[in-house]
């Protein structure tokens, strides 16, 4: 089973090649923005790495051509919501331009290949048709970033009804865990600890908004839907990826300050404030769950323990293997 993913060095991607890797009817191939030797999640792991501008149509056939995947997980894409709002336009031309030129270079390359486009749950929006939130769920794009995935969602569709091509959808909601950049929510809030307790920033916390409700889901849970999906999806499905539960950002932060001896101020920053914020949003993972019997595992809790002793490692503190 020969197997290509896309962004496969960066978060998800890497701990969708940590899952993969080891099963021997597996072999792996990399399609990386950056130079084989610089993407250090890929350091040490056997994966074929190849060197891939996707927005590139010509880039984009030729490292088909040379692989000629069984699989394809399309990961990379511009994921950061707050950014989309200060560049929508690259990211809305990243994301669509990548996807299209993967698509047609598949099909021209008759490749009969099974594809996994990622979607988002950002595509639903603030929707107040359900709660929790179905994939029948009207789209309600609340950012730049989430009319891209759009687009991409919608894109996925129009080429298997097109073309006939066997391609999955998932929508994951918010993912978090070890080596997240900072920038999202958990790994922000998780970092400042950890500099705060290297003594490299003052103990005061910057936040945003800390009232909204998410459903969030442990990224090496999400990444063995990923691959279950391609094993079991019905091709031109759409599956939600989520816990089906929701915790407030100020749970969130709550719970990693109670890991840190360090007593902390929190302060709220507006420019951490984005534009548009949706109160509440969570998922319904059934039909996943009917195709693929997946269930999240590892515990929230956990996984904002696992995150903050990552950046404690990053930051040279010794990691704490306890819930205070």
């Amino acid at each position: 089973m020969r197997i290509l993913i896309t962004g496969a060095g960066g978060f998800v991607g890497g701990h969708l090649v940590d899952h993969l890797s080891g099963q021997p009817e597996y072999e792996l191939f990399a399609a990386v923005f950056l130079p084989p030797g610089q993407n250090s999640r890929l350091d040490g792991r056997p994966i074929a790495q190849h060197h891939v501008d996707l927005r590139a149509a010509d880039q984009v056939r030729a490292v088909l051509d040379t692989v000629r995947p069984d699989w394809v997980f399309h990961l990379a894409a511009l994921a950061d919501v707050g950014q989309s709002f200060k560049d929508p336009w690259h990211t809305l031309e990243n994301n669509s331009v990548a996807q299209i030129n993967l698509l047609q270079a598949l099909l021209g390359l008759e490749l009969d290949a099974r594809l996994l486009v990622v979607s988002s749950g950002e595509i639903y929006g603030a929707n107040p048709t359900s709660d929790p939130l179905g994939e029948d769920a009207p789209f309600m794009p609340a950012s730049p970033y989430s009319v891209s995935k759009v687009t991409q969602d919608m894109l996925a569709l129009q080429y298997y009804l097109s073309h006939s091509m066997a391609i999955v959808r998932a929508r994951p909601f918010n993912h978090i865990g070890p080596s997240q950049a900072g920038g999202f929510v958990a790994a922000d809030f998780a970092s400042q600890i950890a500099a705060i307790e290297a003594e490299r920033q003052e103990p005061v916390m910057y936040v945003g908004n800390l009232t909204a409700e998410r459903d969030f889901t442990d990224v090496r849970d999400v990444v063995r839907a990923y691959r279950l999906l391609l094993e079991r999806g019905e091709p031109g499905a759409a599956y939600n990826v989520c816990s089906g539960t929701a915790f407030s950002i100020q749970y969130l932060l709550d719970t990693l300050l109670g890991y840190s001896p360090v007593e902390i101020e929190v302060r709220q920053d507006p420019a951490r404030m984005r534009p548009s914020d949706i109160p509440r949003r969570v998922g319904n993972a059934a039909l996943l769950r009917e195709a693929t019997g997946w269930q999240p595992t590892i515990p929230f809790e956990q996984t904002l323990l696992d995150i903050l002793n990552d950046w404690r490692v990053r930051m040279g503190v010794t990691p704490s293997s306890h819930q205070e």
